[in-house]
């Protein structure tokens, strides 16, 4: 198992840095694109549809991902990129106040409103995947970092410290504890980009300019709660569908959402606040 998770691992890794600095802008947004109808199917298998209802919903989502590739090949960049900020606005509403209270409420809804609800989840995502590649490739792992450098701080705080469970009934494994001390390792890291960024030009630099750097900071950590929600989203989804994992499309990792889930809840709105930042 072991082995099978570390091949997969490193298989993932070396096509997504490929594409990621070397794949054309519109290879990218097809590779991500097919990512995000993956995506979309896995989501249909944990909303309780029919057999019927899943076919129908792939299909209606395989037309969406044409129509925003065709949008992203064909409109002006300025057409684009104004599409693209209402799908990310729509998913900061989401992101910040229907999912904490959906979660905190252990709502429900009925199996098609939940399907919709993934195209709130992941179409704005492939847009944030577009969005913050055409600045930089650093840039955007640099935003993702904010969400892996979270998880594992979380992790080992939450192994050491972990008494009070964040979550029992959706994530047992979820702590405050190592919330908080997700919280203090992307703290840590916006301080060192910004010391980093004063001694040498960076992708990122810009970010951690003297009068943005605390502004910066806090939005990191903003980016890293954030985080929490969209994990415990989709572990509550799965919970409901009674499954372990999305899929079995990466072996040993479970499927796509399980390892983009967090990503859904901050690439979103980190690439509308850059974006309305550079306007």
């Amino acid at each position: 198992m072991l082995r099978t998770r570390v091949i997969t691992a490193v298989v993932v890794l070396l096509i997504l840095l490929g594409m990621l600095f070397f794949a054309s802008p519109a290879v990218w947004s097809l590779f991500v694109l097919a990512i995000a109808l993956a995506g979309c199917w896995e989501w249909s298998r944990l909303c309780g549809l029919s057999s019927t209802g899943q076919a129908i919903f792939l299909l209606l989502s395989g037309a969406l991902g044409g129509a925003g590739w065709t949008l992203y090949l064909r409109a002006t960049e300025e057409t684009f990129h104004t599409v693209g900020l209402v799908a990310l606005a729509v998913s900061a509403v989401f992101w910040i106040v229907v999912a904490p209270l959906w979660l905190r409420n252990k709502w429900r809804p009925a199996p098609w409103p939940a399907a919709f609800a993934g195209w709130v989840v992941l179409w704005p995502t492939w847009v944030a995947f577009v969005e913050l590649r055409e600045r930089g490739p650093w840039v955007l792992l640099a935003v993702a970092a904010i969400v892996w450098i979270a998880d594992v701080a979380a992790y080992f705080a939450g192994r050491k410290f972990g008494k009070r469970k964040l979550a029992p009934a959706v994530s047992p494994g979820k702590s405050w504890e190592g919330v908080y001390g997700g919280l203090a390792g992307v703290a840590l890291y916006g301080i060192a980009l910004a010391l980093a960024s004063r001694t040498a030009p960076l992708p990122v630099s810009t970010f951690f300019e003297p009068a943005a750097g605390i502004v910066a900071i806090l939005a990191m950590l903003v980016l890293a709660a954030l985080s929490v929600v969209g994990d415990l989203l989709e572990s509550w989804m799965k919970r409901g569908a009674g499954r372990k994992d999305s899929s079995r499309l990466l072996p040993g990792h479970g499927g796509i959402l399980d390892r983009i889930d967090a990503l859904t809840s901050t690439l979103p709105l980190a690439a509308l606040g850059i974006s309305l930042a550079a306007r």
